[in-house]
């Protein structure tokens, strides 16, 4: 299996804020998609940063309630990892742990395609694994 099998079973759906939206409305935004991260795009497209939950606590730690009129662009984290569409979901799930971050962007032929997280990458193993589980009790059935 492979990240492009996640993204056809959750949608491409990508949310993204601008650089200079205040964490406020990062936090409002991420509420409302209820989802754990959002993706800043910067100029021609590419990608800027990633604002996750834990970059907001981070800030709030630092700054205390001050930090939700900051810009986005000062608190998200600016060096991203990515992963392309064919890439092995096993590999992808050892580079999340290792990295110790729960969303990559998903880029095909430079473009962004998606956004996956550690939840949709384990979903995808635990299915893949119950079906070939499922595969080994029929063969033992019919043998």
């Amino acid at each position: 299996m492979n990240v492009k099998s996640i993204l056809a079973a959750k949608g491409g759906e990508i949310v993204c804020i601008e650089p200079t939206a205040d964490l406020a409305a990062a936090t409002q935004l991420l509420s409302a998609n209820r989802i754990g991260a959002v993706l800043i795009k910067g100029a021609g497209g590419h990608i800027a940063g990633i604002l996750s939950e834990r970059d907001i606590v981070r800030a709030l730690s630092a700054h205390g309630a001050a930090a939700l009129s900051l810009p986005v662009g000062q608190v998200m984290t600016r060096e991203v990892t990515t992963c392309g569409e064919e890439e092995n979901i096993a590999a992808i799930m050892e580079r999340m742990t290792t990295g110790k971050f729960r969303h990559m962007p998903v880029v095909s032929k430079g473009k962004l395609v998606g956004l996956i997280s550690i939840g949709d990458v384990v979903k995808q193993r635990v299915d893949e694994i119950e079906h070939e589980s499922e595969a080994l009790r029929d063969y033992i059935r019919t043998a």
